[in-house]
């Protein structure tokens, strides 16, 4: 028989998600508390969305928290694909010979 460890993330007596490490548990509970915190700030804002969307946009960012404190900063994301040229879009060459 084998023993298996889980983690298991609670709240308000609803199982969320099972981890088979603490360090994961943790994690997302954590996710689970900044989400928490950002759905009355996103509220307060008085755009006209309803509760739904206020949490989807709060797990949103609850989970690209390292992005958003940067953006917040004013660092400047870096985007992989605008330095690679898109194949798709080739520009035709001038035909000097015609001039």
């Amino acid at each position: 028989m084998a023993v298996i460890t889980q983690f298991v993330v609670v709240r308000e007596g609803v199982e969320k998600m099972t981890f088979t490490s603490k360090k994961e548990a943790d994690a997302y509970d954590k996710m689970l508390d900044i989400a928490d915190n950002l759905i009355p700030f996103i509220q307060k804002a008085e755009l006209g969305i309803d509760e739904s969307l206020s949490e989807q946009l709060a797990f949103y960012f609850a989970n690209h928290k390292d992005e958003l404190t940067n953006l917040l900063k004013g660092v400047v994301p870096v985007n992989s694909t605008a330095s690679k040229p898109n194949p798709a879009k080739k520009v035709p060459k001038k035909d000097t010979a015609d001039e």
